[in-house]
């Protein structure tokens, strides 16, 4: 897929591109349970996110589910998402989507409750549930830009 962005990045750095530098290219790898989906820009040669993802049938639990070596895991900053507690701007809110208020008819399950993941975790084979892990790795090796470029994305 081949995205254009040039209206999604801050003024500062739109300024400094040419136009065509503003087009973002995805590639995907789906090998389920596992995924990597890389985006990079042609013109910015020295740029790239990374996501990979590992899917399992558990809480969230796992530790190092990348096998991570040691000093990748000092940099690694774990966010936890809870679909329940989790906060939605009212903009964004959809009564038809909150897990807290959804019963599905066909499956018979819903709604969550507040603390849905501690009944999955005390009450096992019982509740069915998944976890999706991310990594993402973002690279922007230029000098005196590459912090400010890292921490925005």
């Amino acid at each position: 897929k081949v995205y254009h962005i040039g209206m999604h990045i801050p003024s500062w750095f739109r300024s400094i591109l040419p136009k065509a530098a503003l087009r973002v290219e995805e590639e995907s790898w789906n090998a389920y349970p596992y995924t990597r989906t890389r985006y990079t820009c042609p013109f910015v040669e020295k740029f790239s996110i990374d996501i990979e993802t590992h899917y399992q049938s558990d809480s969230g639990d796992q530790a190092n589910v990348f096998n991570l070596s040691p000093a990748e895991k000092r940099q690694l900053v774990l966010d936890p998402i809870d679909i329940v507690k989790d906060v939605i701007p009212t903009h964004e809110y959809k009564a038809e989507e909150d897990p807290k208020l959804f019963k599905s008819f066909k499956t018979k399950r819903g709604p969550l409750s507040e603390d849905w993941i501690e009944e999955c975790k005390n009450n096992p084979g019982k509740f069915p549930i998944m976890c999706a892990y991310k990594l993402c790795k973002v690279e922007f090796r230029y000098w005196g830009m590459q912090s400010k470029i890292e921490r925005f994305i």
